[in-house]
């Protein structure tokens, strides 16, 4: 019996591994002509674009940026020395959203770190750590953020994938977007579900390409990764840039700035950012530095109804936010499904219908007071003095302000 139960078992492993392998297939290319590829990052250092334009390679894919506060340093250098040398230039974003609210964020955030360049092929979506999320909120990320990039910049994405991923997290509604998926060790990529051709191939991370010193990816592409618009990337989102009857200001960065968190709130860009302050590593800001921000005469970085989207810090609750931005506690909750208003945790997104501004007429910010806030310290901020706002304000004493009082700057 225990023979005969162990040759069942045997069989019934061979049928369900026979039934498994038999729904997996290969999938073809989306077009005959291949081109040769390679993506790369700051892990491959400084790299001899003509070295490696010279060893056939056709396209490369470059890293520009991760979650919302990060660039890759090798960003700008690789742009404009691949495209120097006449390689076609793509670029990918890691993400690291855990809702579709956070999704959008980072797509604008993508769209404003590329902004001003002009890529040849379609811009990537690279998310791949899920951090225990189940596959329909992967999916409901995926869906958001795609759809922002592709609304804001005008260009089109692709999706970027290893085989597991795309068969069985990634679902059917991703499918209308191209497929660069990655499998190592085998000529074809094989995939059972979703997607029944690839764009990409991504097929080793261990290559060897002339003018890079380490390992890279290699891929192959089809002539369908190539952008029928190259245009220089114009960001239509949250974060664009004024384009006439800019006016400069001065902020001092503060603990917890990064330059998204500060573009964000001043309703520029981060590339704006790098540009006017000559800034080498846009990760790299301390505190006391003096930046330079565009802003215009004749709008609001916020306004009724405008969209804002707050990161939560330590010792942050609802009501404070609530307060800075001049909005309810029932609103927010309401805007991000929170059930519990006492309960938000260090690092999540809000976003928020935010009134930070006076009128055009005035053209004065409006800072709601906080606990732990002294006059002092809102004028560092802001880059004005105590006596500046004690004026502008009317305040008797200015040892003396009280949590939720509006200071006009």
């Amino acid at each position: 019996m225990k023979k005969l139960k162990g040759i069942i078992i045997i069989v019934l492993i061979c049928i369900i591994q026979m039934t498994f392998n038999a729904s997996v297939y290969a999938i073809p290319p989306s077009s005959d002509v291949i081109y040769r590829g390679i993506d790369v990052s700051e892990y491959q250092g400084y790299i001899n674009y003509n070295e490696v334009r010279n060893s056939g390679i056709d396209i490369v894919y470059i890293r520009s940026s991760e979650g919302t506060n990060f660039i890759d340093p090798y960003f700008r250098e690789n742009y404009n020395n691949a495209k120097d040398v006449g390689l076609k230039v793509g670029f990918y974003h890691y993400v690291t959203s855990r809702s579709p609210s956070e999704a959008v964020v980072e797509a604008d955030y993508f769209a404003s770190v590329i902004e001003g360049t002009s890529p040849d092929c379609l811009l990537a979506m690279d998310f791949e750590y899920f951090g225990g999320l189940a596959s329909y909120d992967v999916n409901a990320i995926s869906r958001a953020f795609l759809e922002r990039l592709e609304s804001v910049t005008g260009k089109r994405a692709i999706v970027y994938s290893d085989a597991y991923n795309a068969g069985n997290v990634f679902d059917s509604t991703l499918s209308s977007y191209p497929l660069w998926i990655a499998e190592y060790g085998v000529e074809e990529p094989e995939l059972y579900a979703n997607w029944s051709e690839w764009t990409g191939f991504q097929y080793s991370d261990t290559g060897r390409v002339p003018g890079i010193s380490d390992y890279v990816d290699l891929d192959r592409f089809t002539e369908d990764i190539f952008l029928d618009n190259t245009d220089a990337i114009v960001n239509n989102g949250n974060n664009v840039e004024p384009q006439n009857g800019g006016t400069d200001v001065a902020i001092t960065v503060v603990a917890g700035d990064t330059l998204a968190k500060i573009a964000y709130e001043y309703g520029t860009t981060v590339d704006s950012l790098v540009r006017l302050n000559n800034i080498q590593n846009p990760n790299l800001i301390y505190i006391g530095q003096r930046l330079i921000v565009r802003t215009t005469e004749n709008s609001q970085s916020y306004t009724n109804g405008s969209t804002v989207y707050y990161t939560v810090k330590s010792g942050d609750t609802l009501s404070q936010i609530a307060n800075e931005y001049n909005v309810t506690v029932q609103s927010i909750s309401s805007e991000n499904g929170i059930a519990n208003p006492n309960l938000i945790y260090v690092g999540q997104i809000l976003r928020i219908e935010a009134v930070r501004y006076d009128t055009h007429a005035t053209g004065n910010a409006i800072y709601t007071v906080r606990p732990g806030n002294t006059l002092s310290g809102i004028a560092q901020r802001y880059g004005t003095t105590t006596n500046e706002l004690v004026r502008l304000n009317n305040i008797a004493n200015p040892n003396l302000i009280y949590v939720g009082e509006k200071i006009r700057i």
